[in-house]
C-alpha cells in the first residue's frame, strides 16, 4: 500500500491493522473488510462488515428489508448500522481512489 493511500485512509479514521503477502486487514470502529493489493490497478475490495455480538456480519437486502448475515444466522439491521457500513465502504473506495459506481 502507497503511504498516499495509508495517508488518506488514516484521515478518515480507518486504520490499517494487519499486512502480509498483498492483503490488507482495515477497520474503523465495529466495521472491517479485506483488499487484496494489486501492482498494476485498483485494489480487490471486498465486503465490509461490521462486528456483532455473534462475530462478522454482512449487510444483505432482501424484499427492501436490510439484514446482518453472519456464521451465526442474520438479524434485521439498525439504520445506524446500515449508514455506518455503507459510510465505511465508501470511505474504503475513497481512500483507495476507486471509483465509487
Amino acid at each position: 500500500m502507497t503511504p498516499e493511500t495509508l495517508a488518506r485512509l488514516t484521515e478518515s479514521g480507518i486504520q490499517l491493522v494487519c499486512e502480509t503477502k498483498g492483503y490488507v486487514l482495515l477497520t474503523r470502529g465495529a466495521c472491517m473488510a479485506m483488499a487484496r493489493l494489486s501492482v498494476s490497478g485498483p485494489p480487490d475490495l471486498g465486503s465490509s462488515g461490521i462486528m456483532t455480538d455473534s462475530g462478522l456480519a454482512y449487510l444483505v437486502e432482501r424484499g427492501g428489508q436490510a439484514f446482518l448475515a453472519g456464521k451465526g444466522g442474520e438479524v434485521p439491521a439498525a439504520k445506524e448500522q446500515v449508514e455506518t457500513l455503507r459510510t465505511f465502504s465508501q470511505d474504503l473506495k475513497a481512500g483507495f481512489d476507486v471509483p465509487v459506481l
